[in-house]
C-alpha cells in the first residue's frame, strides 16, 4: 500500500542533479559536536571512520537494544537555508537487523525518525526546542532497504542512502533532529542541499543560475549580443524542481539583421564579407546577389557595384542591374494616315525582366521646326509598351514624322543616364484624304440615327476617288465603351439598334486607293426617349416573366419539401444525438458509454490499462478532487523512460457506487487518443487506494494559469491555445462524445502551453441548500449555468452544439485572462439575461474576429452555431493572417449595462463594406454592392429594397438581415426599405 507523508521519499539513490550544499558532514575535518538528549545518559556517540574512498569522516553511532522506552535525540547545528525554499536531506547510514541479535526483544527497532525545526536565528540550547514531536515537524520514518551489519572490529558493512525533501521553508534557517527508539545503527554522513538550474545559454538567451522553488519557477534572461526578442519582451525559461530547464516559453530571441546563429543557437555572429542578412530572424547569412558586395562584416544589404543599380521596388536580395541598350531595326508600314511600327529587342536588356518601351513623336512640315505630335492616336499606347509594336493613326498628308523608340527598365530612372533609343522618319502620301467633318443628323428615333456629311475637300484626289467611308460610334460617358463600326459607300449612314435617350459619339474617315485618311473630330447625337405606347408590351412581358418565375420558385419549394420528407432532413440534423450517418459502416470509432456495461469493471478492463503499484512513486499532494486527493508522482515502467504523472486517489470508506463512478472517468478517458485530450496512463485497482494515473500538466488549470499570467501572452498565443482546445473538442464530437462541462477550469496546460481537455466525470453531486442555485439534468448532477447552452438548461438537451456554446464561454475566459463569466451575477440572473438575448461583451483588446466567433457560438438556435470543424478552420485562418488580430472591437461606453446585445456587429468595427458583409454572413453579395456603387458606408446607409432587388438579392430573409444591420448603423435615423415601408 502506498502512502503520502510530509516528506515523501523521492528516490533510493542519489541523482546527478545540480545542487548547492548547505551542510555535508563528509567535508568536516573536526568534531561535529551535535547536541544529544538525554544529556545525563547520552546514547549517541560521535566517532571517526573511513568512507568508501578511505577518507576520514565523522559519524554518529547508537545501539540501545534491550532497553525499553528509548527516546534518544541527536540535533544538528543551525543550518542557514540561503535562497532555498525546498531543501533535500541525503542520509548515509547502516542499521543492524533485529533478527540477528539474540534476546533483542520487542523493543528492538530497525528505523529512526527525522525531524526539522525552523528558526530565524541560532537560538537552540539543551532544553529548547523541547525534545518532542511538537514543535518539531516530522519529516519521515526512515528504514533501510538493505540491512547492513557492523561489528566492534570494524567489519565491512553495506550502507543505505536515502534522500528526503523538506519545505517549504520560511525562516532564515533550521535544525535537523534524529530520534532513535531502540535501533542499533550508524549515521555515516548527512548532506543538506538545494537544487538549482545552472546558468545556461539557450535559444540565443543567457539565463542565470536559478534556485528551484517548486514545480516550476520562471526565470528571465537576456538576449545574447547581437540578438533581440522576437516579441519585444525578455525571454523566459522555466526551472523545474529537478534542477532541469524546461523549453523556453515566451519571448524567444532572434539574431539581428547582419548576424546569424552559430554554435547551437548560443551566439549571433556577424555575417562575413561578401554575405549579408537583411532582416531580424532565424535565417542564415546569404551570399551577396550578382554585381554587389559588402564593404565590411555584418552587412544588412549588399551595395551595387559602380554602373549597376537596384529599382526602388527591388528587395535587398535582388541582383544589381543596368539600363538596357537601344532597340534595334525599327520598321514602319504606312497605310494612308496610319503607320504600324515594330522593332527588335535590345542586344542587352540590363539583366532584368521588366523591359518596356516608349515611343516619342515629332511632326515636321517643310523647312520649319519640328513640334511634338498632338493629334495622333496610338494603339495600344505610346508608353510602357511591353510588346514591340505600335499602331499610330491620324497622320496628316504631306507630313514627315520622326519616331524615336526608347528602351527602359526598372533602373533606368535611378541610373541618371538617358534612355537609349533609335529613330525613324516616316513621310505620308500626298493623296491621303483629309478627315471628314461637318456630320449632320437627318433623323432619329429611340433606337436609330440617320446621319449625312459632305465629302472631304477636294472630293477628287490625284490618287483616285473616295472608295468608301468608315463610321465609328459608341455611347458617351462609358468607362469602357463598346466601339462599333459601319462601312458605307455613300456619304451617309443609318445607325440601328441603339439605346433610347442615349448620347452617341460619332467619327467618320474616308478611304481612297492610297489608304484611309484620319478620323474627323467627335460629333455628338442623341436618340429619342422610348414611346410610352411601345413600352406597354414590354411591361406585360416583364410581368409574364415574373409570373413564370414565381411558379418556378413554388415548384422548387415543393420539390425541396418532398426531398426533406423523403430523406428525413430536419433542423436538428447537424447536431443529432445519434452517430453521424457518414460514420456508420466505415469502421468509425465511436465513444462507448461505460455505464452500458452490466459489469462496470469490464469497461475498466477494456479501456484502461492496469498498472503495477510498484511502478508508481507518489511525491506530494497537489490538490483535492471530488473523490479524494490529487497527487504528483513518477511512473517508471520497465523499459520506458521515467515520467511525471498526476494521480487521482479514491479516499477510504467509499461505496461500490462511488468506486464505479470514480473509475468511469478512466473508462471514458481511455477511449481517447488525441494531442489535445488529457492522456490516461492507466489505473491501479488491485491495491488500496484505487488510483487513476494520467499525464502530468505542469501549469495546471487554464483559468488559474491565465489569472496568474494576466496580460503576459499575445493574441496570437491565446489563439493558439484556443485552437488546441477546439481541435480536442472536434475530436470528441467526431467520437460522438458530449462533454457537458467545457470550461477553462477543466482545461489543463503543460509546460509548452499546450492545452488539453480534461474532466470526463459523468456525475456531479447536487449540493442542497446552495445559495447559487444549480439545475439538475435528467442524468443527475449539477449544470454549470454560466457555461451551458439555453436548451441544455431548459430541456436537459446536451449535444455537440451545447458544447460549442460552452466553447464560446471558454474563448471569453481566455481572452479576458481568466475573468469569471457574467462577473458577480447570480445564476438566475444569467439565465434571465440570456433569455432576453443578451450576450457577453468583448473583453478588453479582444480582436473583433474572435468576439464575432464567440457570438456565433452563442446563437439561440443550436443548428445555427458553427461546428468545431468550422471553428478550427476559422482559427487557422486567423493564425495564418495575424494582421486580422489587430482589429479590435470598439470600446463600449457606459457601465449601466453589464451585458450588451451584439448579435449584429456595428459597422464602425469594419474598415470596408466587404468586411461588414462578411461579418453578417452576406459576403456573397460583395461584388454586387461594388458593381452598384455601394462601396462606402455613406452610400450603404441610403440603400433601399429596390436597390437590393437590382443587385439580385431576392431572398426576403437576406434583405431583412441587411436592412436590420443598417438599423444599427443609423439608430437615430430612418432607413428606407422602398415605397410604403419604413423603420
Amino acid at each position: 500500500m502506498l502512502r503520502v507523508s510530509y516528506g515523501q521519499l523521492l528516490t533510493s539513490r542519489p541523482l546527478f542533479i545540480p545542487t548547492v550544499n548547505l551542510m555535508n558532514t563528509k567535508l568536516e575535518t573536526s568534531d561535529l559536536k551535535w547536541t544529544v538528549f538525554p544529556k545525563d545518559d547520552p546514547q549517541w556517540d560521535e566517532t571517526s571512520g573511513l568512507d568508501e574512498e578511505k577518507t576520514p569522516v565523522r559519524n554518529y553511532e547508537i545501539c540501545s537494544i534491550g532497553r525499553p522506552g528509548q527516546n534518544n535525540w541527536l540535533r544538528t547545528n543551525y543550518i542557514p537555508r540561503g535562497p532555498a525554499v525546498n531543501v533535500y536531506v541525503e542520509l548515509t547510514f547502516t542499521v543492524l537487523e533485529c533478527a540477528s541479535i539474540e534476546r533483542a526483544g520487542r523493543s528492538c527497532k530497525e528505523t529512526f525518525n527525522l525531524y526539522f525545526y525552523q528558526a530565524s536565528t541560532d537560538l537552540a540550547n539543551d532544553h529548547f526546542p523541547p525534545w518532542m514531536e511538537n514543535p518539531w515537524v516530522k519529516v519521515d520514518t526512515v528504514a533501510a532497504d538493505i540491512l547492513g551489519r557492523y561489528g566492534p572490529r570494524g567489519a565491512s558493512s553495506k550502507t543505505n542512502v536515502k534522500t528526503l525533501r523538506l519545505g517549504p521553508l520560511t525562516a532564515n534557517g533550521f535544525y535537523l533532529a534524529f530520534q532513535d527508539q531502540g535501533a542499533c545503527m550508524a549515521l555515516l554522513a548527512v548532506r543538506v542541499f538545494y537544487r538549482v538550474c545552472p546558468a545556461v545559454v539557450a535559444s540565443l538567451a543567457s539565463f542565470p543560475e536559478t534556485v528551484s522553488h517548486g514545480l516550476v519557477v520562471s526565470a528571465e534572461g537576456n538576449c545574447v549580443d547581437g540578438a533581440e526578442s522576437s516579441m519585444g519582451r525578455r525571454p523566459t525559461m522555466y526551472c523545474r524542481e529537478d534542477g532541469e530547464w524546461a523549453t523556453p516559453a515566451v519571448g524567444e530571441c532572434v539574431c539581428m539583421a547582419g548576424r546569424e546563429e552559430k554554435e547551437g543557437r548560443t551566439r549571433c555572429t556577424a555575417c562575413l564579407m561578401g554575405t549579408f542578412k537583411p532582416n531580424v530572424g532565424d535565417k542564415s547569412c546569404q551570399l551577396c546577389p550578382p554585381n554587389s558586395h559588402t564593404p565590411a562584416p555584418g552587412g544588412t544589404v549588399c551595395n551595387c557595384k559602380i554602373g549597376h543599380y537596384r529599382a526602388i521596388t527591388d528587395p535587398p536580395t535582388a541582383a544589381c542591374t543596368t539600363p538596357p541598350h537601344a532597340p534595334r531595326s525599327i520598321v514602319a508600314h504606312v497605310n494612308g494616315s496610319m503607320v504600324d511600327l515594330d522593332w527588335s529587342e535590345p542586344l542587352d536588356s540590363g539583366g532584368r525582366g521588366d523591359l518596356y518601351y516608349e515611343v516619342h513623336c515629332l511632326e515636321c512640315a517643310g523647312n520649319g521646326p519640328c513640334i511634338s505630335c498632338t493629334s495622333l492616336t496610338y494603339y495600344p499606347r505610346p508608353n510602357r509598351l511591353v510588346e514591340r509594336k505600335l499602331r499610330v493613326s491620324g497622320l496628316r498628308p504631306r507630313m514627315t514624322y520622326n519616331f524615336r523608340v526608347l528602351a527602359l527598365n526598372g533602373v533606368s530612372e535611378r541610373s541618371g543616364i538617358g534612355a537609349m533609343g533609335e529613330e525613324l522618319n516616316v513621310t505620308t502620301d500626298r493623296d491621303v484624304p483629309l478627315p471628314v467633318s461637318g456630320i449632320q443628323q437627318m433623323g432619329a428615333t429611340d433606337s436609330t440615327l440617320k446621319l449625312r456629311w459632305a465629302p472631304p475637300h477636294p472630293p477628287t484626289l490625284t490618287g483616285g476617288n473616295i472608295l468608301d467611308y468608315e463610321v465609328k460610334y459608341y455611347e458617351k460617358d462609358q468607362e469602357k465603351p463598346l466601339i462599333m463600326f459601319l462601312k458605307t459607300t455613300a456619304s451617309e449612314a443609318h445607325l440601328e439598334k441603339l439605346r433610347a435617350n442615349t448620347v452617341y459619339v460619332v467619327q467618320v474617315r474616308a478611304r481612297t486607293e492610297a489608304g484611309y485618311g484620319a478620323f474627323g473630330g467627335d460629333s455628338l447625337f442623341q436618340t429619342l426617349s422610348q414611346d410610352p405606347e411601345k413600352a406597354q408590351p414590354q411591361v406585360a412581358l416583364i410581368a409574364g416573366t415574373a409570373g413564370v418565375g414565381i411558379l418556378l420558385v413554388i415548384a422548387v419549394i415543393i420539390v425541396a419539401i418532398v426531398c426533406v420528407r423523403k430523406h428525413g432532413v430536419n433542423k436538428e440534423t447537424d447536431y443529432s444525438d445519434k452517430p453521424p450517418q457518414y460514420l456508420i459502416g466505415h469502421n468509425a470509432k465511436l465513444y462507448i458509454d461505460p455505464f452500458t456495461y452490466e459489469d462496470p469493471n469490464e469497461a475498466v478492463r477494456e479501456f484502461a490499462k492496469e498498472i503495477d503499484v510498484s511502478y508508481v512513486k507518489i511525491e506530494e499532494v497537489i490538490g483535492a478532487g471530488e473523490f479524494g486527493e490529487v497527487c504528483r508522482g513518477r511512473l517508471k515502467v520497465p523499459g520506458k523512460k521515467e515520467n511525471y504523472v498526476a494521480i487521482k486517489t479514491l479516499k477510504g470508506g467509499y461505496t461500490e457506487r462511488q468506486r464505479r463512478e470514480f473509475l468511469s472517468e478512466a473508462s471514458i478517458m481511455g477511449q481517447f487518443q488525441h494531442p489535445n485530450i488529457i492522456h490516461l496512463e492507466g489505473v491501479i485497482t488491485n491495491n488500496c487506494p484505487v488510483m487513476i494515473i494520467t499525464e502530468y500538466m505542469e501549469n495546471g488549470a487554464l483559468d488559474s494559469f491565465l489569472r496568474l499570467n494576466d496580460g503576459q501572452f499575445t493574441p496570437i498565443q491565446l489563439v493558439g491555445m484556443l485552437r488546441g482546445i477546439a481541435s480536442g473538442m472536434r475530436y470528441l464530437a467526431e467520437m460522438n462524445y458530449v462533454h457537458r462541462d467545457l470550461a477553462a477550469r477543466n482545461i489543463l496546460v503543460n509546460s509548452n502551453l499546450v492545452c488539453k481537455v480534461s474532466d470526463f466525470g459523468l456525475s456531479r453531486f447536487l449540493q442542497e441548500g446552495s445559495t447559487d442555485p444549480t439545475y439538475t439534468s435528467c442524468l443527475g448532477g449539477k449544470i454549470p449555468i454560466r457555461w451551458t447552452a439555453p436548451e441544455a438548461i431548459a430541456f436537459r438537451k446536451f449535444t455537440s452544439a451545447s458544447d460549442v456554446w460552452g466553447y464560446g464561454i471558454v474563448m471569453w475566459e481566455v481572452m479576458s485572462f481568466g475573468e469569471r463569466p457574467y462577473w458577480d451575477m447570480s445564476n438566475q440572473d444569467v439565465i434571465n439575461a440570456i433569455e432576453q438575448d443578451y450576450r457577453l461583451p468583448a473583453p478588453p483588446d479582444c480582436p473583433t474576429a474572435l468576439h464575432q466567433l464567440m457570438l456565433d457560438c452563442w446563437q439561440r438556435e443550436r443548428a445555427a452555431r458553427p461546428r468545431f470543424t468550422e471553428i478550427v478552420s476559422s482559427l487557422d485562418k486567423l493564425i495564418r493572417n495575424p494582421a486580422s488580430l489587430k482589429i479590435t472591437t470598439r470600446e463600449q461606453h457606459g457601465t449601466s449595462q453589464p451585458l450588451l446585445d451584439q448579435r449584429t456587429p456595428h459597422y464602425s468595427s469594419f474598415a470596408t463594406v466587404g468586411e461588414w458583409l462578411q461579418a453578417i454572413k452576406m459576403g456573397r453579395y460583395e461584388e454586387g454592392f461594388r458593381n452598384a456603387g455601394f462601396t462606402t458606408f455613406s452610400r450603404v446607409r441610403q440603400i433601399t429594397t429596390e436597390d437590393l432587388l437590382r443587385m439580385g438579392i431576392t431572398l426576403a430573409g437576406h434583405q431583412k438581415k441587411i436592412l436590420s444591420s443598417l438599423q444599427q448603423m443609423v439608430p437615430a435615423e430612418k432607413v428606407s426599405s422602398g415605397p410604403g415601408s419604413c423603420y
